[in-house]
């Protein structure tokens, strides 16, 4: 196994985050955290399940503009949420493990919950706005 811890500078924020990437047995993971408590996950099952333990327990989905837990109605617009974790996991020849966790806080901080897809040419169809806020957050 192999791993990288880094610092990420966010011009727009002026913030600097830790980074790490993780790799073995052909899966690579890349961590993006705005917290210095980054956990690091070798499965996208062990990063939802770590999520939720941490405090992250609803599970939601988008529908093209926004995301939404249909199992406690909230929905929540993409200037109603920050990301606070990414979990970007990448396989060396399979594109079914291609897939992005991320950690979800309503600005308010009382919505907390975990956003699992995948990149690429298997994303879901979602608006420019989505878009914009789920791609600061895994480049």
């Amino acid at each position: 196994m192999r791993c990288l811890v880094f610092m990420m500078y966010d011009i727009i924020s002026g913030i600097l985050y830790p980074v790490s990437c993780v790799g073995h047995s052909g899966i690579f993971s890349l961590t993006l955290s705005k917290t210095n408590n980054m956990e690091t996950y070798d499965t996208v099952v062990e990063a939802i399940n770590g999520l939720k333990k941490r405090g992250y327990p609803f599970d939601f989905n988008i529908q093209f503009d926004k995301l939404v837990c249909k199992e406690h109605g909230y929905c929540l617009n993409p200037s109603e949420f920050e990301i606070t974790e990414v979990h970007r996991f990448e396989g060396d020849t399979n594109p079914s493990d291609e897939d992005v966790v991320y950690a979800i806080e309503s600005k308010d901080g009382k919505i907390k919950g975990v956003y699992s897809g995948a990149f690429g040419t298997y994303a879901d169809d979602i608006s420019s706005d989505m878009i914009k806020k789920l791609t600061l957050h895994t480049n």
